[in-house]
């Protein structure tokens, strides 16, 4: 039997347990926060969204894919510009289809005239001024510059010609009447070949051709 202050008395009755624990209250360790609780169930994890395929970014292998480095060089196409009609080239007038000039012969004889006058020292180009001067001017224009060109050469070439007789004298003489010559042979031959092309003298009151 069991005698007061035996630590056995109390050892098969369980220790009073208050109904509050003040500890548990201020978070101490307490015997009813170390007693085991039942713990409530913990939530289950959250379905995973279904994750949808990324689009495929790499070019597909069956189309081509055209390098623009490498691609063949492609000349444009220009339509051909629309040739220009042909047109015939304008028609020159031969000589034969000219108007013979009035006078024809007459002038072709001073002409010869002003270019014999080298041979004969001057006298066929004395006779070629008379002839001119005893001739009335023509009415066809052709003839009519032929006409002023001839009488002007003639006129100067007889006043140069007494010039360069005096002037010989100074030993200047030669070289004008050289000068003459030429001047007389080159004006004929010029004035000829007018007339025989049926033309006029552009300027027949010039000291040139």
């Amino acid at each position: 039997m069991a005698e007061p202050g035996d630590p056995d008395l109390f050892k098969d009755q369980p220790a009073p347990r208050p109904e509050a624990d003040p500890d548990a209250e201020v978070g101490f360790c307490s015997p009813s926060s170390l007693a085991a609780q039942p713990r409530a169930p913990e939530p289950g994890p959250e379905p995973e969204p279904e994750l949808q395929p990324a689009p495929d970014s790499r070019p597909d292998e069956s189309v081509p894919v055209e390098d623009p480095l490498n691609a063949p060089l492609v000349t444009p196409v220009v339509p051909p510009a629309a040739a220009p009609a042909w047109t015939a080239p304008p028609r020159r007038e031969r000589v034969d289809d000219l108007p013979e000039p009035e006078g024809m012969m007459g002038l072709y004889t001073v002409y010869a005239l002003i270019l014999f006058a080298i041979p004969t020292f001057g006298v066929s180009a004395v006779i070629g001024l008379l002839a001119v001067m005893m001739r009335d001017v023509p009415s066809h224009a052709v003839a009519a510059s032929h006409h002023v060109f001839q009488v002007r050469t003639l006129w100067t070439a007889a006043v140069v010609a007494v010039l360069g007789v005096i002037l010989i004298v100074v030993n200047a003489g030669v070289f004008v009447l050289f000068l003459l010559l030429l001047w007389v042979l080159m004006r004929g031959a010029w004035g000829s070949w007018m007339l025989k092309s049926r033309r006029a003298i552009p300027n027949p009151r010039s000291w040139w051709i």
